[in-house]
């Protein structure tokens, strides 16, 4: 027996011998779930995410109030015991419509960054393993799409479409679609030229279980993160699109519908609480999901693996 040889099985001894007594545990899940708990700012984003998602769906158990009770006795009150957040113009507790907002908020952008990623992973899987017309195809139709200025193309769809919730998610996923789709065709690019994809081609496996079952796992770590930082997108861009009136219609509370009464030049010197408070939330929640973005990232790189 050589010597490595009696080194190798005198350590797997100990370890058997320490197990035994308890002194040794193997470590469990991935590398990559580690090295994500391990990131500060990561587990940060997460707390603040789950913290807005729980208070947002979970409205009526902190707060008493509607979205759309309306008391004009108490307009324009600021924050107190009674109304953390202060009324606004109609009286409404503005506590309240934040956290009703959230939920059409958080709803819009994670929506539409699913169902843009779907039709991106569907499009970019496939035509970047099968090649040929149809990659070409699709690939020109999302170059027309991406030669826009996205704010600019979901301003002229919204125009034409209507101001729904409905339409609105589905210009998102239509504007939304292409950067999805390019990045999971590049990784499909490469990864089909990866042997273990030769050898389910050379034993005859259809071309969708090829794409599909063999080779989208390994590229869904990227494709993770492009749907983590898209939903920050679309958030701020309802916001935006709410902000100028153009949105969700503005009987439905959304965090950007809330903010519109900033146009209003009183309300914005002497009403802070009225837009304030779901200015620093929309913020909180953007940055959060970016720091989630960002350790998903970096653990799923396998160049910085430990």
């Amino acid at each position: 027996m050589k010597r490595s040889e009696i080194k190798l099985n005198k350590k797997m001894d100990k370890i058997k011998a320490m197990e035994e007594q308890g002194l040794y545990k193997k470590k469990k899940g991935s590398r990559a779930l580690h090295k994500l708990l391990n990131n500060r700012l990561a587990v940060v984003g997460a707390i603040l995410l789950l913290i807005i998602i729980v208070m947002s769906y979970g409205a009526p158990l902190f707060t008493q109030y509607s979205y759309k009770t309306m008391d004009m006795k108490n307009t324009l009150q600021p924050p107190s015991v009674e109304h953390i957040f202060g009324t606004d113009k109609i009286g409404r507790d503005v506590f309240a419509r934040v956290l009703y907002g959230g939920r059409v908020s958080i709803f819009v952008g994670l929506g539409s960054a699913l169902g843009a990623a779907l039709i991106g992973v569907a499009l970019g899987c496939y035509g970047g393993y099968k090649g040929g017309w149809f990659d070409a195809l699709v690939f020109r139709i999302s170059e027309v799409f991406m030669a826009f200025p996205q704010m600019i193309l979901v301003l002229l769809l919204v125009a034409i479409m209507g101001q729904k919730l409905s339409n609105l998610i589905l210009i998102f996923v239509i504007t939304g679609w292409g950067s999805v789709y390019r990045m999971a065709r590049a990784r499909m690019l490469s990864l089909r030229e990866e042997e273990y994809v030769q050898a389910l081609k050379a034993f005859g496996v259809s071309d969708f279980k090829i794409a599909f079952k063999h080779m989208l796992p390994n590229a869904i770590g990227p494709i993770a993160v492009n749907i983590t930082l898209s939903t920050a997108m679309f958030i701020l861009q309802e916001a935006a699109l709410s902000f100028l009136g153009l949105g969700v219609p503005m009987e439905v509370p959304t965090w950007g519908n809330i903010l519109n009464v900033a146009n209003d030049l009183t309300i914005l010197k002497e009403n802070w609480w009225i837009w304030l408070p779901v200015g620093i939330v929309i913020s909180l929640f953007v940055l959060s999901i970016n720091f989630i973005g960002d350790g998903l990232r970096d653990s799923a790189d396998p160049s910085q693996q430990g």
